[in-house]
């Protein structure tokens, strides 16, 4: 692990402090959870976001209009 250096604004290392103090403990530690929260849920959704660009499946209509709502759900009325 490595040392890092931040600047913060009083009222915000104030806050870090006490909200440290509700999970037991160190700002420091809280920190780097909350950046590794941060950069899995990046990641996560750059993964997901990648996956769905290249997605082999066609979700595209071939030209026809899709069909109306009204259309799908009035097909049981119809049959009896």
């Amino acid at each position: 692990m490595r040392n890092v250096t931040i600047t913060v604004e009083d009222e915000v290392l104030e806050w870090a402090r006490i909200e440290a103090a509700k999970r037991n403990t160190s700002v420091s530690r809280m920190m780097g959870e909350l950046l590794a929260e941060k950069m899995r849920r990046e990641d996560a959704y750059e993964r997901a976001h990648q996956a769905w660009l290249h997605d082999d499946r066609k979700w595209r209509s071939d030209g026809k209009p899709y069909p109306k709502r009204e259309e799908l759900y009035d097909r049981g009325r119809d049959q009896g």
